[in-house]
């Protein structure tokens, strides 16, 4: 736990690079006290408005609050809503100096109604249409001119258009290149994309869905690997270590809810880590994959282990499913969770 601690308080010192989907989330605050007469849904009396960063943008947020630097890379429409997103970077000391504005394109926006504590409906906002091939190019002169100022690259693939083979592959190369740590939270359907990365850090739907769409089998133990169903304790173990092998992969965590996480490492041979959760209680998972990114990146950007990365990020994880809605993290509540010895 010094260790770990050690890690946390280098934090300061790292400058992290996020290029991905930039999402705003916005939630509506009220109570339901009636059905309407008009349809058998709730009538919810909205009492506030607030904004929260999503997305890539919430991946900068907690590096940020984490204590260290962060640089947003991505696009936003010409709209209001990138006008909101854009001030609550300010407001937070997150450089947006990567941000790219399209016309003719929405800045993705996520809706959440909240009566109480309960989420009602949630609505969407946005463009999913793959960026032309100038505002790539663009997005990826902004990363070849700065990579040596960040220790860190992070991918964040929501599939709202920003990520692209042609893109992915580009900054994949560029950065191994520069000799920077790649960590990507990557959509189901684009793994393949992602070869060759420090780590990646699905959750279970996300390596299961993967482990269908790739046709990956336990090659080791000539087993067909059940994907007709949800994956056993066993089965994830093989799928984890296939995949890592498959996509030659420094390192794999996959979240894994109140079951904790499973870290594989290339280096330990494909061996299985199991980390139990460390949530306390549990009230709202919206954004917890961003905290976990953020917070494993940063520490392996301060000389941690994978191992104790991820044990790190187990820790945020743990705090922030504890907040209402997309939230984010310190530095100083991260160092009191961890216990005392």
């Amino acid at each position: 736990m010094k260790n770990l601690k050690k890690i946390i308080r280098k934090f300061p010192k790292a400058k992290i690079l996020v290029l991905g989907d930039l999402i705003l989330d916005e939630y509506i605050w009220g109570r339901v006290e009636r059905i309407s007469p008009e349809a058998p849904v709730p009538v919810v009396w909205a009492k506030k408005r607030s904004y929260v960063l999503g997305g890539a943008a919430n991946v900068a947020s907690n590096i940020k609050s984490l204590g260290a630097g962060a640089c947003l890379c991505g696009v936003v429409g010409m709209d209001k809503n990138a006008e909101v997103l854009l001030s609550e970077l300010k407001k937070q000391g997150v450089s947006s100096r990567g941000i790219i504005l399209i016309k003719k394109r929405h800045t993705t926006v996520k809706t959440r109604i909240i009566a109480g504590h309960q989420q009602v409906v949630r609505l969407d906002w946005e463009h999913t249409e793959p960026l032309p091939q100038g505002i790539n190019a663009r997005l990826y002169e902004f990363v070849k001119n700065n990579i040596n100022k960040f220790d860190a690259l992070i991918i964040e693939d929501y599939g709202k258009g920003t990520i692209n083979p042609w893109l992915a592959k580009k900054v994949i190369d560029l950065a191994r290149e520069n000799e920077r740590i790649i960590t990507v939270d990557p959509k189901e359907e684009h793994f393949q994309y992602y070869a060759g990365t420090t780590c990646i850090t699905p959750n279970r739907r996300e390596a299961e869905s993967a482990i269908r769409n790739l046709k990956i089998q336990d090659t080791t133990n000539s087993l067909r690997i059940n994907t007709d169903r949800l994956l056993n304790n066993k089965d994830l173990m093989r799928a984890g270590r296939e995949l890592l092998k498959y996509l030659n992969l420094d390192s794999l965590l996959i979240t894994l809810g109140e079951e904790g996480m499973r870290l594989f490492e290339r280096a330990r041979g494909g061996l299985a880590v199991s980390i139990p959760t460390q949530a306390q209680e549990v009230f709202d998972v919206s954004g917890a994959g961003d905290t976990v990114i953020a917070a494993f990146t940063l520490s392996l950007a301060c000389g941690a282990g994978k191992l104790e990365a991820a044990h790190i990020a187990n820790f945020a994880a743990g705090i922030v499913v504890s907040k209402i809605g997309t939230a984010v993290i310190s530095k100083k509540e991260l160092l009191e969770r961890l216990p005392k010895s």
